[in-house]
């Protein structure tokens, strides 16, 4: 599979920058979200190749997004990895439950994000 649009949901335009230069100055397009609603949409509308879900946002976490992502025919195909400060592994099962494909905890590096793309 071939990646090059990523959808990136976050609540903090901090980390939404951040994720944005290291995705663009990777050669990936990026669209972002500020909410799990917001990705949910997008992620039917744009039909990017992957999705990074932040968990704890305002307006549907990343966990509802994740789990109707996945519920969804248009959408189930594409993989999710959550990126997240909550490093407790029952929300890493947690999050694989709802079919994430992925865990990445912040504060993360450039090379920790490129190397989950890569492993897809």
């Amino acid at each position: 599979m071939t990646i090059r649009k990523i959808l990136i949901a976050d609540d903090s335009n901090t980390e939404r920058l951040n994720l944005t230069h290291i995705l663009e100055s990777a050669g990936y397009q990026v669209i972002a979200a500020q909410s799990g609603n917001e990705a949910k949409a997008l992620a039917e509308t744009q039909q990017p190749d992957l999705i990074l879900l932040d968990i704890i946002m305002d307006d549907g976490d990343g966990y509802q997004a994740c789990r109707a992502i996945k519920r969804n025919p248009a959408t189930q195909a594409i993989p999710v990895i959550m990126v997240s400060s909550k490093s407790n592994p029952v929300d890493k099962q947690w999050a694989q439950k709802l079919g994430a494909t992925n865990y990445i905890v912040k504060p993360y590096t450039d090379a920790d994000v490129l190397a989950q793309i890569a492993q897809l």
